[in-house]
Order: C-alpha cells, then sequence, then structure tokens
C-alpha cells in the first residue's frame, strides 16, 4: 500500500490536449503515490491514453504541469530533462520487444541509457552487472527460467512480463501501462494486474495503468479514475467506486457494470 507520510512520487496537475480543435483532455488533475497502482477507467476516446502518453513526453500537451518528486518537467531542459524522464518507463498494449531476441537481450535493453554508447551496440556486449540485473529483473517477474528464451517463442502474457522486467532494468520510479492487459486471456491478465500490484507495493513503485476492464482495476487498483470526454468523473479508491460511478462512464456502452461491481464483491 502507498507509504504513509509520503507526497506523491507523481503529480499532474491541468492536464489539457487538443487535437485538430477537437478538446481531447479539459484539465486532467491526478497524482500517484509511491506504492500505489491507480487504474484509469472510461469508454473508447475519454482520454485514458492520451493522458499516460502526456505524461511520457510521447505527445506534448497544450497546458499543465507534470512533476516527478516535486519537481516539475516544464522547469527543466537538456541533460536533466532526459535524467527525470528516465525515471518514467511505459507498458504498451502492444508490446514493444525484439522476438528474435532472448527475453534477457530484452531486459538488458532497459539499461541502454546509462551504458557506454559502444557496449549497446549487440546484445553480446552488454556489462557483466546489467547482464545480472536483468536476471534479477526476469526474476522478480517469475521468468528467471525463461531468461534465455527468444522472446517470439513466449506467450503474450510472458512477453508483457518481460516487458514489465525492462521497466525495471530502467530503473524507473514510476511506470505508466497503457492498456497492458488487453490482448492477454483472462488468466494471463490476472497474473499481469497482480504482478503490477506487487511490484507497487513491495517495491515502492507509481504505477498507473489504463485498463478496459473495469472488473480488474477494481480488484488490483488502489485507487480508480474515470475519465469522461476528457474530463475526471470520479478519483476514489477503488472498493468505493459503485455501479452508478460505472454507468456514468460506460452507458453509451451498455457496461453491464452492477455484474463487475457484483463479481469484485465475490471476489474479496
Amino acid at each position: 500500500m502507498p507509504r504513509a507520510g509520503q507526497g506523491p512520487l507523481l503529480s499532474v496537475q491541468g492536464l489539457r490536449k487538443s487535437f485538430n480543435g477537437r478538446t481531447v483532455l479539459q484539465g486532467v488533475d491526478f497524482s500517484v503515490a509511491a506504492g500505489e497502482l491507480v487504474a484509469f477507467l472510461g469508454a473508447n476516446g475519454s482520454g485514458k491514453s492520451t493522458t499516460l502518453r502526456c505524461v511520457m513526453g510521447i505527445t506534448s500537451p497544450d497546458s499543465g504541469s507534470i512533476s516527478i518528486d516535486d519537481t516539475a518537467l516544464e522547469n527543466l531542459q537538456g541533460r536533466e530533462l532526459q535524467q527525470t524522464r528516465q525515471r518514467m518507463a511505459m507498458i504498451f498494449q502492444k508490446i514493444h520487444l525484439v522476438p528474435r531476441r532472448t527475453a534477457l537481450d530484452n531486459v538488458c535493453a532497459g539499461a541502454l541509457s546509462r551504458i557506454p554508447t559502444v557496449r549497446s551496440l549487440s546484445p553480446l556486449l552488454f556489462p557483466a552487472d546489467v547482464q545480472q540485473e536483468a536476471l534479477d529483473c526476469l526474476d522478480r517477474v517469475g521468468l528467471a527460467d525463461r531468461a534465455f528464451d527468444r522472446v517470439g517463442r513466449l506467450s503474450g502474457g510472458q512477453q508483457q512480463r518481460v516487458a514489465v522486467a525492462r521497466a525495471l532494468c530502467q530503473r524507473a520510479d514510476v511506470v505508466l501501462a497503457d492498456e497492458p492487459v488487453s490482448a492477454l486471456d483472462p488468466h494471463a491478465a490476472e497474473q499481469v494486474m497482480a504482478l503490477l500490484r506487487e511490484l507497487a507495493h513491495s517495491e515502492g513503485l507509481a504505477v498507473a495503468a489504463v485498463l478496459h476492464q473495469p472488473d480488474l482495476a477494481l480488484r488490483y487498483a488502489d485507487r480508480s479514475i474515470g475519465l469522461l470526454q476528457g474530463s475526471m468523473t470520479f478519483d476514489l479508491p477503488s472498493p468505493e467506486v459503485t455501479a452508478e460511478h460505472l454507468d456514468t462512464l460506460y452507458a453509451p456502452d451498455r457496461i453491464a457494470s452492477d455484474t463487475i461491481v457484483s463479481d469484485r464483491t465475490q471476489a474479496a
């Protein structure tokens, strides 16, 4: 759980973004503490993924402040900005790994920013200490025994866990996960969500995940944030999210939120 007496590791205020005159984000405010898993919920087009992409710097926001440990990114430049951004890692729905390389090689890639360029030209040149750290990261996600298997031979759930291990090897404090389980079967999705929660709680990471499965959010996330047409409709501890809250987000899609909440209650 979030560590008592500690401020947010990631803080976002007044985030706004428009594309071609269409407003996507309308002043989004949220924070994520070290040791906390926060889920973003909402229908397609609600602004969930755009929020994380703006935080990560993949998309430039029109306005707003993004801070890591109370350091506003907009006040930084050059190497200082780069180093601060390296404290964040992103995990995508489409798993960006090199299928022909081993799990170990892919995880070692998380350390590219801190090793000499010449040592990064080939996985064979990765320093021994980086390879050992990558092995440790694979062990933390339960895949040490698959370290030397090509990623293309792993299941979708295993590949996503390799992506998580790569974020750990990057030594990221903030992990942003954009629909990390949408392409996985239910069992693999449960495993990945349990892993993200465990890493947040046990290792003090600040984890924010966009999810299309409200039942997973309510069972695994410490807090859930609802987005509707680019605006936040709620930011609540997950046990306090009701069927009415979900109906507000998903009524146009006729999501059976009563069943979702019932499933969460039974799982608890």
